[in-house]
């Protein structure tokens, strides 16, 4: 049996409630998979293109999903997605994930159109891409970071903050 991991999610908090987040995901041990900065530009590797084409079709397979601001930077991406569920209903068996016969999976799977499971999604299609394109070697890290946005000046400050985030890498607590 596993072990308890620590929760990094807000407790009591319903993760698909409407409101805006700010997500960071990195690769796995931040290896530099999707490209490198030059001249504060980031350079997208064939794997970096498709985290950036990926992020882009949340909103196709998440209709209650909307996307702010974001980045692939060359070890994470960045981004700002909103879940506003009071306007759509739930279309498509990827956002309304299809149920598990293990009781114990269910449990500890992310709960339908919650952010855990768009972002599980998202890396999925991700590393499938990969090994479709006979990419073996990319990896996530096994979790995300997340922030609730609670106000408009939180937004503006995580939008700056994307926005800068190439000019600012080497400065990057990510910077490897």
């Amino acid at each position: 049996m596993l072990r308890d991991r620590k929760h990094i999610r807000l407790r009591n908090f319903d993760y698909a409630s409407d409101g805006w987040y700010f997500v960071t995901i990195c690769t796995q041990n931040r290896e530099s998979y999707f490209g490198e900065i030059n001249d504060q530009q980031m350079v997208l590797t064939g794997i970096g293109e498709i985290a950036r084409q990926l992020w882009t079709e949340i909103p196709v397979h998440f209709p209650m999903a909307e996307l702010g601001e974001f980045v692939v930077m060359p070890n994470h991406v960045h981004g700002i997605v909103g879940i506003h569920r009071t306007a759509v209903a739930c279309n498509s068996p990827t956002a309304c994930n299809i149920p598990t016969k293990n009781q114990y999976m269910a449990s500890i799977s992310p709960k339908p159109g919650t952010l855990s499971a768009m972002i599980r999604s998202y890396k999925s299609a991700v590393t499938k891409r990969c090994h479709d394109n006979h990419i073996s070697n990319f990896g996530w890290q096994s979790r995300f970071h997340d922030h609730i946005i609670r106000n408009q000046d939180e937004f503006d400050r995580i939008e700056k903050y994307i926005m800068e985030n190439i000019a600012n890498w080497e400065k990057d607590k990510f910077f490897t």
